[in-house]
């Protein structure tokens, strides 16, 4: 398939976390919410084992560091959008991803990107923050679990890259992803909300158990994409997700489009289209 067809793909996987994010975000318990997203992609994995091969024993080192690497990411996102905005928090988390997976990738996975292509990563990254910084200065705290987030998506990020292309199997990579973060964030909700139904009832099971499926669906394209393409690239175009986050902002929350939020999309439509057309 030419890499502008995957990349197509992996905006619709952006629009998908968009979505999920923004439903944790405004859910009146985001925990709850969150343990519901997951025990979808928990439920979707433990179907999968039946038809699906293990992934490869080499790759497992790289899985089970990518769902602790997962975990860590929960706990930023609850923490930043505890104390602060999604306009905020989201952006700056996003932004820092494909920059640091682009280096990481150079550095440990032998995949160098050309001029072009660094600077479309830098065109899309540069967009998505200043999203960030539309209404000035984001709150100091808020930042740092921002920062925090973007690290660990970086990190889940590249260790996937490299376990799903030495697994053989990206459904059963897959599948056992969904299973390590599914059920280790069910089984903490479970602890720390002894009242989870009533809890549950609150937030609305369909939000949570739709945020499931955009959450699992969207996870399996970006697997599917850096198994054939560079990882840098993907996370950028992935990383447009704030775009969408910014949209629905717009036309769902009545939100106002100010120039500075068409300026960084247009900055990222950028950096996505000289990736597409750059990337084979």
């Amino acid at each position: 398939m030419p890499a502008e067809a995957i990349y197509a793909i992996v905006l619709l996987a952006a629009i998908s976390h968009a979505v999920w994010n923004a439903l944790v975000k405004a859910s009146a318990d985001p925990l709850i919410t969150l343990a519901l997203i997951r025990f979808v992609g928990l439920v979707t994995g433990l179907s999968l084992l039946a038809a699906v091969p293990a992934p490869d024993p080499a790759s497992w080192p790289y899985l089970g560091a990518a769902v602790l690497a997962h975990y860590a990411y929960y706990s930023f996102m609850l923490a930043g959008y505890r104390v602060g905005d999604l306009s905020r928090v989201y952006p700056i988390a996003r932004g820092v991803a494909p920059l640091v997976v682009t280096g990481l990738a150079a550095w440990l996975a032998a995949e160098p990107l050309t001029p072009g292509q660094t600077a479309a990563v830098l065109l899309t990254s540069g967009g998505i923050l200043l999203l960030a910084f539309e209404r000035g200065a984001p709150q100091r705290v808020a930042a740092w679990f921002a920062l925090g987030m973007g690290l660990s998506i970086a990190s889940y990020t590249f260790l996937n890259g490299m376990g799903v292309r030495g697994s053989g199997t990206v459904l059963g990579y897959f599948a056992w992803l969904e299973i390590g973060t599914g059920s280790a964030v069910v089984a903490f909700t479970l602890l720390r909300r002894p009242n989870w139904r009533a809890a549950t009832a609150r937030v609305g099971i369909a939000k949570g158990l739709a945020g499931g499926v955009f959450s699992a669906g969207g996870y399996l394209i970006g697997l599917w994409a850096i198994s054939l393409l560079p990882m840098g690239p993907v996370t950028a175009v992935r990383e447009t997700s704030v775009v969408f986050g910014a949209l629905i902002g717009v036309l769902v929350l009545g939100e106002p489009l100010g120039h500075r939020r068409i300026a960084a999309a247009a900055l990222v439509a950028a950096g996505v289209a000289t990736l597409a057309l750059l990337t084979g």
